[in-house]
C-alpha cells in the first residue's frame, strides 16, 4: 500500500489539482435515521450524521510515559498522555456512532518530541536499508487514521525521513501549501475526499484539506531551501476549497497546523501568519470545520463566522501529547436534491478517562523497551546535583553547560580558519523548568531532559552592537517590575506570552537586566573582558539553528553572516563532551554571566 502512494506522490506532482480524486474512498454503507423511510414522499428530509474526530501535535507520544523521568507520565491536573490511550477513545467513539460514520485525523508534528522519534530518526533509524517501520506509523495504521496534515516538526530530521515516513503510513499526509519551490505544484497530497455511503440515499463526500505552517521555511531553511516553499494558510485554502466543493464535496474538513491567535513569531521574515486558523475561517467561505494545531492549547469549541457567507465555522484544538481527542459531530439533511450541512458542534474527550488499548500495546511494546534501555545508558558521573527549577530568572550552571558545550564545539570547528580569533560568544534557553541532572549517575535521559529540542549548532558574525540589541530583545521576556513592588519569581517572565524557548542566556559577557526599566532600556553594564562592550568588535555567536533561522524574531541573527553549520545535535554533542570528560563538574562550565536588577540593585 505504502508503494503505491509514493508511485502515486510522484505522479501528483505533474498532475497537481487532480490528485486527490484518484485518491478517493468509500466507507461502507451507513444506516440511514428512521425519518429516511419517508424520503420521496415529501414528508421528511433525508439525515445524516457524521462524527470526525481529531488529535494533533502527537510528538511521538505512543505510551502514557515520561522517558526524562523513567515512569509513568503524570502532572498535577491528572492527564494521561499517548495512542495507545488515544486508540481506546477512538474505538468508543465508532462503537457509538458507528464505524462506517466516522472519520479520523490528525494536525500534525508527529515524528518529533520525544526519545522516541529520535531513537528512529537517528539511533536505528527507518531511512536504513531493511529498517524500521516508525513507532508511530505502526500506532497510526493500527489506528486506522485516515489522513494528517503535516507539521513543522515533520521536517526536522529532513526530507529522506519524512519521505519514508510517508511511505510507510497507510493514510496520507496532507500538505497543500508544501509546494515544489521549482514548479509551484503541491509536494504532497493536498487533499483527500472519502465517500459515506447512506442506506437508502445519495452518499455524502467528505473533503479534508491538509494545511501547514509556513515558518517551516525559517525553522528548517537548510532543510528545505531551493526544494520546498510554504505559502500562506488562507491564500492556499482559498484556492483549494472552492476546487472541493466543485468536485462535488458535501461537507469540506481543514486539518490546519497552525493555531488561532492570528499572530506570528516570524517578526518581518514572512509575509504571513503563524496561527492562521481563525483566518482561515473567517476569509475562506466553504469551510465546515477547521481541526487546529501547532499551539498546543485546549480548545473544545471556537465558532468563528465567515465574513462572505455569514456562515459559522467550528474549529476545535485537542490538547498536544495525545490527551485529547477533538469530536466533531456533524449533522446533515438532504434538501433539494444535495446534502447540506446543518450543524457542527465540537467537544473533547480525555485520555485520562481510558485504559491503554492492548493492541497498541502489544504492537510496541518492545520498541518502546528498546529506547528505555537506551536513554537510561550513562554516560558519566555528575558531582553535584544541577536543575533548571530557577534558571529563568536566576543564572543557573545546568545552562551554562549548554553554553559551553556550544563554545568548545564552535571553537574546535573555526580552528585554523579566518575566524579563529574572533571571541566566541553561546546563545542557550531554559528550555525545560524540571530539566534535573542528579549527582552520581549521569544518563542520556538526563541530558535529553535538559535540551528537549533536536536543534543543531551554528556559528554566526554579529558585532557589539548586534549583541546589545539581541540582549534586548531577550530582556523583554521579564515582567517589568518597579524597585518597590514585591517579587514573585512566577509572575516575574512570560511577558506578553513569550515562551520560554524564546528567552536567551548569551555567555561570554557580563551584563545586568534591570526590570525596573522598560522593555528596550533593560541592558546595564554590558562588559567584556571586563570592558564596557565595543559596539564595533566583531563576535562569533554559537547559536541554535531554529535561533539562527530566524525563530523567535531576535534581531540581526537570521541575516548575519554564516561562518560554519552542522548536522548533530545539540544534545548529541552534550553527551559527547559528558562522556568525554567522565565527570560533570560545575567548576568546568558555570560562570556567572549575568543577574537581575532594579534600578541596579540585584533583584536575588
Amino acid at each position: 500500500m505504502a508503494l503505491n502512494r509514493r508511485k502515486f506522490l510522484t505522479q501528483s506532482a505533474a498532475t497537481g489539482a487532480g490528485v486527490a480524486l484518484a485518491g478517493a474512498v468509500a466507507a461502507p454503507a451507513a444506516q440511514a435515521a428512521p425519518a429516511d423511510a419517508a424520503h420521496g414522499r415529501g414528508k421528511h428530509p433525508k439525515r445524516y450524521a457524521l462524527t470526525v474526530m481529531g488529535t494533533t501535535d502527537l510528538h511521538g507520544h505512543v505510551f502514557n510515559w515520561d522517558y526524562y523521568a523513567d515512569a509513568e507520565y503524570s502532572d498535577t491536573a491528572g492527564n494521561a498522555q499517548g495512542l495507545a490511550r488515544i486508540a481506546t477513545l477512538v474505538e468508543q467513539v465508532r462503537r457509538e456512532k458507528g464505524r462506517e460514520n466516522t472519520l479520523l485525523l490528525d494536525a500534525g508534528d508527529i515524528i518529533q518530541g520525544t526519545p522516541l522519534t529520535y531513537y528512529y530518526a537517528k539511533v536505528d533509524p527507518i531511512t536504513d536499508r531493511g529498517g524500521p517501520v516508525h513507532p508511530m506509523a505502526q500506532a497510526m495504521n493500527a489506528i486506522g487514521y485516515d489522513a494528517a496534515a503535516l507539521g513543522n516538526h515533520e521536517f526536522n530530521y529532513g526530507l529522506e525521513t519524512l519521505r519514508k515516513f510517508e511511505q510507510q503510513c497507510d493514510f496520507p499526509l496532507l500538505g497543500a501549501n508544501a509546494v515544489d519551490a521549482t514548479t509551484r505544484r503541491p509536494a504532497f497530497r493536498p487533499y483527500m475526499i472519502k465517500t459515506f455511503r447512506v442506506h437508502g440515499g445519495p452518499p455524502v463526500k467528505v473533503a479534508v484539506l491538509g494545511l501547514t505552517n509556513p515558518g517551516i521555511a525559517i525553522w528548517d531553511k537548510a532543510i528545505v531551501q531551493g526544494k520546498l516553499d510554504f505559502p500562506g494558510l488562507e491564500e492556499q485554502a482559498a484556492v483549494w476549497v472552492p476546487k472541493l466543493r466543485s468536485m462535488g464535496a458535501d461537507v469540506v474538513i481543514v486539518s490546519a497546523h497552525s493555531g488561532t491567535s492570528g499572530t506570528s513569531s516570524y517578526g518581518d521574515q514572512l509575509p504571513y501568519v503563524e496561527d492562521a486558523a481563525a483566518n482561515v475561517a473567517r476569509q475562506v467561505p466553504g469551510i465546515d470545520a477547521i481541526l487546529v494545531g501547532h499551539a498546543h492549547l485546549e480548545i473544545p469549541e471556537l465558532k468563528v463566522v465567515n465574513e462572505q457567507t455569514g456562515r459559522t465555522v467550528v474549529l476545535s484544538e485537542p490538547l498536544c501529547f495525545a490527551e485529547r481527542l477533538t469530536l466533531f459531530d456533524i449533522e446533515l439533511v438532504f434538501d433539494k436534491g444535495r446534502w447540506q450541512v446543518e450543524s457542527v458542534s465540537a467537544s473533547l474527550r480525555n485520555s485520562n478517562e481510558v485504559e491503554d488499548d492492548p493492541e497498541i500495546v502489544r504492537l510496541l511494546t518492545d520498541e518502546h523497551k528498546q529506547v528505555v534501555a537506551y536513554v537510561n545508558q550513562v554516560v558519566g558521573r555528575a558531582t553535584e546535583t544541577l536543575t533548571a527549577a530557577e534558571a529563568r530568572y536566576t543564572d543557573a550552571p545546568i545552562i551554562d553547560l549548554i553554553t559551553k558545550v556550544q563554545e568548545d564545539a564552535v571553537k574546535e570547528a573555526l580552528a585554523g580558519t579566518e575566524y579563529a580569533s574572533l571571541p566566541v560568544l553561546a546563545q542557550a534557553s531554559p528550555f525545560s523548568r524540571t530539566a534535573r541532572i542528579p549527582a552520581g549517575d549521569v544518563t542520556i535521559r538526563d541530558l535529553a531532559g535538559l535540551y528537549v529540542y533536536d536543534n543543531t549548532l551554528v556559528a554566526k558574525v554579529l558585532t557589539g552592537a548586534q549583541v546589545r540589541d539581541y540582549l534586548e530583545y531577550s530582556a523583554e521576556y521579564f515582567v517589568q517590575t518597579p524597585a518597590d513592588a514585591p517579587v514573585d519569581p512566577e509572575k516575574l517572565t512570560n511577558a506578553g506570552d513569550r515562551p520560554d524557548y524564546n528567552y536567551d542566556y548569551v555567555s561570554g559577557l557580563q551584563y545586568d537586566i534591570d526590570i525596573a526599566q522598560p522593555a528596550g532600556s533593560r541592558i546595564k553594564n554590558l562588559t567584556f573582558d571586563g570592558a564596557p562592550l565595543d559596539d564595533t568588535q566583531q563576535f562569533v555567536l554559537a547559536v541554535n539553528n531554529y535561533r539562527a533561522n530566524g525563530g523567535g524574531a531576535f534581531p540581526h541573527v537570521a541575516s548575519a553572516k554564516e561562518v560554519w553549520s552542522e548536522s548533530t545535535e545539540i544534545r548529541t554533542r552534550i553527551a559527547e563532551w559528558v562522556t568525554a570528560k567522565g565527570e560533570l563538574n560545575p567548576a568546568d562550565f558555570a560562570s556567572t554571566d549575568w543577574k537581575l536588577t532594579r534600578d541596579g540593585t540585584p533583584v536575588f
